[in-house]
């Protein structure tokens, strides 16, 4: 029987005001998408739905995993893509989303929905082989990590061993034949740590990294940090899945972080820092050193001013 409860509302059905239950991520994207940004189509899985997944001892919900399928159905059609479709893959960003923000959540698992057929398709449709295989070496890797549990540094170990035995400084600089190389490697330490093969159903990847989400809303870490800071254990987090748009594309392409005021100064300042060809991990983890924003107005003005004037409108929304 299909529960009475909503657990699940897209960024268009969401608002600013319901950050107790879409978490403020959640509640942020689905603002940010009704005053018309160009924020990418996606759906939020509520914190009561992490509490009554805790409190029936880490079970979904009934009609959760359904719900899932109908929004990730709508979602497909909003994007003109398929989830698991060889020829034109969905693919989405899964990322958690408290109420506050608190370290010991979930890290961002970007680019589910590839698997070995999946990413063929991604490279053909995007002309760019390298960027497919760069895309599936990530996902299996963040994913491994967040929700299988292998430590990163046994992935890092093998990208670079290989970046040195081929002279290489960057990660773009890969080749497609060495990425294969690398992602055979990667599949071959998952069978070793986790005893199983690396999940290729997209819908099963999906379901474990919403599950991982709401499992870590409970481990240690979180649980000390809301110790400290007096934060309720019954808030939980939510779940945000969004339609992936590419940093690592190629050349006019980007990740960063952009802010309206100088937050060090506070200063009425367009300030940030941003990188070319690259997703957002790559900025976080310092592989690669961002460069400021006055920057892109002299490599690309158009993306500049575009982005300018979302920064705008913000910060009269938001005041």
């Amino acid at each position: 029987m299909a529960s009475s409860k909503k657990y699940l509302y897209s960024f268009k059905e969401g608002r600013a005001q319901m950050k107790s239950l879409l978490g403020g991520k959640g509640a942020n994207l689905a603002e940010m998408t009704n005053i018309g940004l160009p924020v990418p189509p996606g759906f939020t899985i509520t914190t009561e739905a992490c509490n009554d997944y805790n409190q029936l001892g880490q079970i979904f919900p009934s009609g959760v995993e359904d719900d899932i399928q109908a929004y990730m159905a709508a979602l497909e059609e909003e994007t003109g893509k398929g989830f698991g479709d060889p020829n034109n893959p969905l693919l989405v960003s899964v990322r958690s989303g408290a109420v506050f923000s608190m370290p010991g959540m979930m890290d961002t698992i970007l680019n589910l929905g590839l698997n070995d057929v999946t990413v063929d398709g991604l490279a053909a449709n995007s002309g760019n082989p390298r960027f497919a295989y760069d895309c599936y070496r990530r996902f299996i890797q963040m994913f491994s990590n967040v929700v299988l549990r292998i430590e990163l540094r046994n992935f890092e170990h093998i990208l670079e061993h290989h970046k040195q035995a081929n002279g290489i400084k960057w990660d773009h600089e890969m080749s497609p034949d060495l990425l294969k190389k690398i992602i055979a490697e990667y599949k071959a330490l998952i069978k070793q740590e986790a005893k199983a093969d690396f999940p290729q159903d997209p819908r099963q990847q999906l379901l474990m990294a919403t599950r991982a989400v709401f499992d870590s809303w409970n481990n240690p870490r979180a649980q000390v940090y809301r110790k400290l800071n007096k934060i309720p254990g019954n808030l939980g987090t939510a779940v945000n899945i969004c339609s992936m748009v590419f940093g690592n594309l190629g050349h006019d392409s980007g990740t960063g972080v952009i802010f309206t005021r100088n937050p060090n100064t506070g200063e009425k300042e367009f300030y940030g820092e941003f990188l070319t060809n690259a997703q957002g991990e790559d900025v976080v983890a310092g592989i690669r050193t961002p460069r400021p924003i006055a920057e892109l107005n002299a490599e690309a003005p158009e993306i500049y001013e575009q982005l300018f004037s979302v920064c705008q409108t913000l910060e009269r929304h938001y005041k």
